[in-house]
């Protein structure tokens, strides 16, 4: 079936077109932080992650409730708990949120600290700073810890567990229309934010994702795909380990090490100039994450991965997510 784009108004702070995959199974990618999801059951909707700037979000709301009038949100389920998957939960309610369970531990630590500095985070966009002010953190109300299915309105929609982006990063796969939500394991044409990474695991992920076959992909960045835009991201994660690895074993501290390959990896996607400094960071952050994993790897072969350590590395101390290169646009 062809994809079909909604009649749809402009968004507020984006282009707003919302897209349908399959019948009653849309998205729109014209927001910041991610493409949020929805699927329509005969029980109410299902969400797919939520927009992390308010008007954003309250414009998917409004688009959803115009196509579907009278349905209730029964859930919305975040791929992990970034700021730009589930910081938007709190337009959606009622609705009960489901996540991993690493995800609700991570959001049960959202203290106003981090609320303030996701506001600060925007000091050069004071409209969308200003929309910032009533921050509410709604973590899941249900946890899975591998994997969970929804049966609801003739709809099946399982939950995969997988993490590698983080310790909490799932997909949502739709057997019967064969779509997957892929959350942030799936960056394309964009350099993977790494600082939670565990790399092992991201390429796993990725290789799950291709023998699931499904005709669409929905990534955490960038435009809906197949599975062969996988294998550029497993080709960066393989192309960093190799290269920290020939550092570390060379005798190069960290430091060296990223200041040594944020020029190689730069190289692999395109840059605005005026994003340059902020990749640069981002980069560095997942540089520091596989020279601890090199660490231990050489150090002490892998028993498993490194789901308990759950803190960013150094470049990005809050954990809160640079926006891609794609997204910067309002």
């Amino acid at each position: 079936m062809a994809r079909r784009r909604s009649a749809a108004r402009p968004g507020v702070t984006g282009l707003g077109e919302r897209e349908e995959l399959a019948p009653g199974v849309l998205i729109n990618s014209n927001y910041r932080g991610c493409t949020p999801g929805m699927v329509y059951t005969d029980d109410g909707i299902i969400l797919i992650d939520a927009p992390l700037i308010p008007r954003q979000a309250l414009d998917w709301r409004s688009q959803i409730e115009e196509e579907y009038p009278g349905s209730p949100f029964l859930y919305l389920i975040n791929t992990d708990h970034h700021r730009g998957h589930a910081l938007g939960n709190q337009y959606f309610m009622p609705c009960t949120v489901i996540a991993h369970e690493r995800a609700h531990k991570e959001m049960a630590g959202y203290t106003e600290n981090f609320k303030e500095r996701v506001r600060n985070s925007f000091r050069r966009e004071p409209e969308i700073q200003a929309q910032l002010n009533d921050i509410e953190i709604i973590p899941p109300d249900l946890t899975f810890t591998d994997r969970a299915t929804l049966l609801f309105g003739g709809r099946r929609l399982e939950l995969i567990f997988v993490g590698g982006h983080t310790p909490a990063t799932s997909l949502v796969w739709l057997p019967e229309e064969r779509i997957c939500f892929v959350g942030d394991i799936l960056w394309v044409d964009q350099h993977p934010y790494m600082a939670q990474g565990d790399t092992l695991q991201w390429l796993d992920a990725l290789q799950l994702i291709r023998d699931l076959d499904a005709k669409y992909l929905v990534p955490g960045h960038g435009p809906v795909c197949d599975a062969s835009a996988t294998y550029r991201v497993e080709e960066y994660i393989r192309f960093m380990r190799r290269r920290v690895r020939d550092y570390y074993l060379e005798g190069k501290n960290k430091n060296e090490t990223k200041s040594g390959l944020v020029g190689e990896m730069v190289e692999w996607f395109p840059i605005p100039p005026e994003r340059k400094a902020k990749i640069e960071s981002q980069i560095k952050s997942g540089l520091n994450r596989v020279y601890r994993e090199m660490q231990r790897e050489e150090e002490d072969p892998p028993s498993g991965s490194d789901d308990d350590d759950m803190t960013p590395d150094d470049d990005d101390p809050m954990g809160v997510e640079p926006e891609p290169v794609a997204d910067a646009a309002t």
